[in-house]
């Protein structure tokens, strides 16, 4: 295992002050009682690429409790996958144990042949740095980061692809599409947020398996459709969602508005492109207060501004407009139907900051609306 790991050892470096001092002492003082220990994925990604990660992940051969025994700072999270938080005031440092992928005789009988079910079986089996590796999505995130030695450790050829700026699946992406459905929609929103091209054969997989994607977890779903908007990239992460057909099984609402209105130049891209712009000047609040705008719910809103533009000009015409009603039944047809399980529901009090932010679009289609109305809307900030 040694020598094979030593071909795998990269002379490219990372400076160490560009690492979080905290994700620094973490890697140091699990090396010192005796572990393997190095920065792992996004991080080591971003850091190559000369961005500044938002997480600082560690991976391990110290199991949890062992993880915990030596950090009194650290608490276990999870059941199916056991990892540990490392807490530093109000940061924490996610140290999890290497894993391999489950053998088929460890997949849950009842799972077995279902999307999802071999990432989601077994998945406290633990493995060796480089099936820690090789289990991972994309070449560019198998990357790992030797504190010991300064070199980087590349099992799955992730420098190659990030010199390339491609993006890649680990192994053949129609099984690892069918394991894990959600592995798609994250190579739209990573591809998009680095601005890398989809590897043909992951795109050409997405193409064949994007009818598969709603039978993952609905709330896992929704989650990376939030993320979609992230890091200013919304525009461009929309399109492509449009372009790889995902766009049809996930929102076929807004899929179809797309088709019907201009395709590539349809209005929805403009929308998306002004919230990018936006961005960081958007007030957010962690509390439901007045005067404070809910940046989640602003971001669907946004999205669906045009929709629902379209269908009150529809139902001004025809003279029967309920702007309220439309908008709820929008947020409905687009995010409470398709999302909700009997145990889960997207947000009640989100779908109606939503609907509020819609139906104060209605100024546009009324002269006796008076402006101001939009403004008053409890989940905007006014100086």
């Amino acid at each position: 295992m040694m020598s094979f790991l030593s071909r795998k050892k990269i002379d490219q470096t990372i400076p160490v002050k560009s690492i979080d001092p905290d994700a620094v002492s973490v890697l140091h003082r699990l090396n010192k009682a005796g572990f393997t220990a190095y920065l792992v994925g996004g991080g080591v990604r971003d850091l190559l690429l000369g961005r500044t990660p938002k997480d600082f992940d560690i991976a391990t051969d110290a199991n949890p409790n062992q993880i915990r025994r030596l950090f009194r700072n650290a608490f276990i999270i999870g059941r199916r996958f056991r990892l540990a938080l490392i807490r530093f005031g109000d940061k924490q440092i996610e140290t999890s144990t290497f894993r391999r992928s489950p053998e088929p005789d460890e997949i849950d009988s009842a799972d077995a042949g279902t999307p999802g079910a071999l990432y989601q079986g077994a998945d406290n089996a633990f493995g060796t740095p480089e099936e820690d590796a090789l289990r991972r999505d994309f070449t560019v995130n198998a990357l790992f980061y030797d504190i010991a030695s300064t070199k980087i450790i590349d099992y799955a050829g992730g420098l190659r692809d990030l010199a390339k700026k491609t993006l890649r699946s680990i192994g053949d992406p129609n099984i690892r599409f069918r394991e894990d459905p959600v592995r798609m929609l994250r190579a739209v929103r990573l591809s998009a947020r680095l601005d890398f091209t989809i590897h043909a054969d992951s795109a050409k997989a997405i193409a064949r398996h994007s009818g598969e994607i709603m039978q993952a977890s609905k709330p896992r779903l929704f989650e990376e459709i939030g993320r979609l908007f992230t890091y200013s990239k919304a525009e461009e992460a929309f399109k492509r969602l449009w372009e790889t057909g995902l766009m049809a099984d996930l929102l076929p609402t807004v899929a179809d508005y797309v088709a019907h209105s201009g395709k590539a130049k349809s209005p929805l891209w403009k929308y998306l492109a002004t919230l990018d712009a936006a961005g960081p000047q958007l007030v957010v609040d962690d509390r439901r207060a007045p005067h404070y705008v809910y940046e989640t719910s602003l971001r669907f809103a946004v999205l669906l501004a045009p929709l629902y533009l379209e269908r009150c000009k529809i139902a001004t015409a025809e003279g029967k407009i309920d702007a309220m009603a439309i908008a709820e039944a929008l947020v409905g047809d687009v995010l409470v139907t398709p999302f909700s399980t009997p145990s889960w529901r997207v947000p009640r009090l989100m779908c109606q900051d939503i609907a509020n932010i819609l139906d104060s679009l209605s100024f546009h289609l009324s002269p006796n609306v008076r402006r101001n109305r939009y403004f008053r809307q409890p989940c905007f900030y006014t100086e």
